[in-house]
Formats: C-alpha cells, structure tokens, sequence
C-alpha cells in the first residue's frame, strides 16, 4: 500500500473540516474524492500534501509516517496540483516546464499542444492550457503519488476527458493519482475507486463503476451535505 490515511482530522483556526478520515491508496490506482463544496475535499489534499497540518491522526507513505513540507514531500515522489492548475502566471511556458522535476519533452510528448506556446506568458494561456502545463509538468517528473484538485473546473468536456486520459495512462504506468472533483461522472469514468465527502466524513465508497451505477445514492450525499465546513474550508472543495 502506497498511502494509508489513519483518522485523519484537519481545518482551519482550530475547526476541523475533514473529522477521522480513513483512506488508502496503492500504485497503480486513481481514487477520487467526490463531494459538494465545503464537503472538505480540498482539506484532505492540502494535509496530505504538506500545506497543512493535521490536528489529529496519521499519514502513512511506504509504510512509514509522512511528515514535512510540501518541497519535502515532492523529493519523496509526492506532487501536488492545485485548484486552478499551479502555474507561475508571469513565465513563459517553457520557463514552467523547466521548474519541472522531469525533462520539458516528456511534458510536450503527454500534450504537444503547448510547444507552440513555448514563449508566452503561462498567465495568458487559456484555463484548459494552464492544466495541461500544470500536469504535463507534474507528470514528466514521473511522480509516485500525484494529488490533484478540481481537474476540470471550468473547462469543456472535450479538454477534461483528455486530461483525465492522461491521468489514466499515468496510472496505469505505475503513479498512484488521488484526484479531487464535484462533478462525479467523469472522473469516475476513469477512477479504480471512489469516496465521497460528506461534512468532513466519508459518506460513499465504491469502485468508480459502483458509483457510477449508484447515481440516487449518489446525488443524495451530494444534497445531504450541509453548509457547515463551507465557512472554513478554501472555496472549491
């Protein structure tokens, strides 16, 4: 087992968004985190990730505690893409893929489309573009365990079914993807298993076929869940 995550408990000015929550994953598998806003999707990602510390509970990678900052997490093969893609808005293109941990032609090889963006401005990309740096980029470097937020916010159907094609073929070339998104179908399309997030607590879990199928089940977790972490959780997740 790649990722253990033991009654993890974690928020924000002493508030817990995401309360006991029990989690793994292995290599080779995408598990998606579902849920509403404020749900605490995004939580989970930052505590596991190394943006924020847990109040309670444990995190274990490769079967030892996973501890340190986020620099520190990415020399252990841990990467993590945020909300809105994790570009620098004021380089080029080509001076993002350098910041990479992988070669730039490994990047433009998963999405040729940006080699004729090489000299603009990341910021002037379209939001489509933005992700596929941000995860062209991740993925050159080959990581172990990718922790993504929010994919496809914002984006058409066409670019986020390519995207998570991507993330599929990682996967199945061995890196273990945790991918947070609100809008199930899709990612589910792609994911070995699923969770959903209910108020800081797992509601769901299943195989992305399983969930898929329970579509009732499923919009109910969704409509259950209250406004009460939306207060404290960052917008999104």
């Amino acid at each position: 087992m790649l990722l253990k995550v033991e009654e993890l408990s974690a928020g924000y000015t002493g508030v817990d968004v995401i309360r006991s929550l029990d989690l793994h994953i292995d290599k080779g598998e995408v598990v998606a985190l579902l849920g509403p806003n404020g749900a605490g999707k995004t939580t989970t990602l930052l505590a596991l990730a190394g943006v924020l510390a847990p109040s309670s509970g444990r995190v274990l990678y490769r079967d030892a505690p996973l501890r340190g900052a986020l620099h520190v997490r990415a020399r252990r093969g841990i990467s993590y893409i945020s909300e809105g893609g994790s570009v620098f808005s004021r380089l080029t293109t080509l001076a993002n893929l350098k910041l990479g941990p992988g070669p730039v032609e490994d990047a433009l090889t998963l999405f040729p489309e940006l080699e004729p963006l090489l000299k603009r401005p990341a910021g002037l990309l379209s939001g489509g573009e933005q992700r596929m740096l941000a995860l062209g980029r991740s993925l050159a470097g080959k990581p172990d365990l990718l922790l993504v937020d929010e994919l496809s916010l914002g984006l058409a159907p066409l670019i986020v079914t390519r995207l998570l094609g991507r993330l599929r073929a990682a996967a199945d070339a061995g890196t273990a993807v945790l991918i947070v998104e609100q809008h199930a179908s899709q990612v589910l399309s792609v994911s070995d298993r699923g969770h959903v997030l209910r108020r800081g607590r797992l509601a769901m879990s299943g195989t992305g076929e399983e969930l898929l199928a329970s579509s009732e089940a499923l919009q109910s977790a969704y409509l259950s869940a209250g406004p009460e972490e939306e207060e404290h959780e960052p917008a999104g997740g």
